[in-house]
């Protein structure tokens, strides 16, 4: 029998994907800058929409850890949000058992909270896990809020796919092919993409959700590495939450 070739699949309409550039990657090394501006950007973050006490969770990127929202964490949490992490250690890509833990863990809280969907937010494969969960357990989750997520391919389109393909022996293709299978159950609740056209890790292509007509997408000029600390994100993920959204 011959062997079926794999080809790129794509939603309807989209340009082709490709991997970050070698500058997009060496221009992630202005991460920490983006955490310093923190600092002068308070005065505007500080008067963001107040919270409503609703649950949110984080989950964190491959290779990260709680830790690596731990300043998004309480900054919502001082806004007035009812936080949590996902409790999950550090995100080795083990993205099935994730989903299945994380779903359990928020229809807990949903359960534990009266009947108080929960908002998620996921940095890069953590909004991958999100999604998964939001379209698992859609009674329980209010909306989602990616950032520099691969909504399309999986790792394929990532400046890591390469090296989590060899040290997971998996087979990219296979993988954007399940994700594509895995989109086309749509997701019910709001959806908030932001992405970065100076994306060094994750194809800012691949971030566009095309499968939910729903989904808004918002770009915000920055690297991959500091989304999580970026002001300009913290401001978009504010307002979404205050119902005051950025377009």
């Amino acid at each position: 029998m011959a062997e079926r070739k794999q080809a790129t699949v794509e939603p309807p309409g989209a340009a082709p994907i490709g991997v970050p550039n070698a500058l997009l990657v060496l221009l992630e090394a202005r991460a920490p800058l983006e955490g310093l501006a923190l600092l002068a950007a308070w005065p505007w973050l500080a008067r963001m929409p107040r919270g409503d006490g609703r649950p949110v969770l984080l989950a964190p990127g491959y290779g990260a850890s709680d830790a690596s929202m731990q300043a998004l964490f309480r900054y919502l949490g001082w806004l007035g949000y009812d936080m949590h992490h996902w409790g999950l250690g550090r995100n080795r890509g083990k993205v099935a058992p994730y989903v299945r833990a994380l779903r359990e863990r928020v229809r807990g809280l949903w359960s534990e909270r009266g009947g108080a969907a929960v908002t998620l937010i996921g940095w890069s494969l953590g909004g991958v896990v999100v999604r998964e969960v939001a379209r698992d357990a859609p009674e329980a989750v209010r909306e989602v809020i990616t950032l520099g997520t691969p909504v399309v391919g999986g790792p394929k389109y990532t400046r890591v796919g390469a090296l989590f393909a060899r040290r997971e022996n998996v087979d990219l293709d296979q993988i954007e092919q399940l994700a594509h299978e895995r989109n086309l159950r749509p997701i019910q609740c709001p959806l908030t993409c932001i992405y970065s056209k100076s994306d060094g890790i994750v194809s800012w292509r691949a971030s566009i959700d095309r499968y939910n007509p729903q989904a808004r997408h918002v770009h915000v000029p920055g690297s991959h590495l500091g989304m999580g600390f970026n002001p300009l994100v913290w401001r978009v993920i504010a307002r979404t939450l205050g119902g005051k959204p950025v377009s």
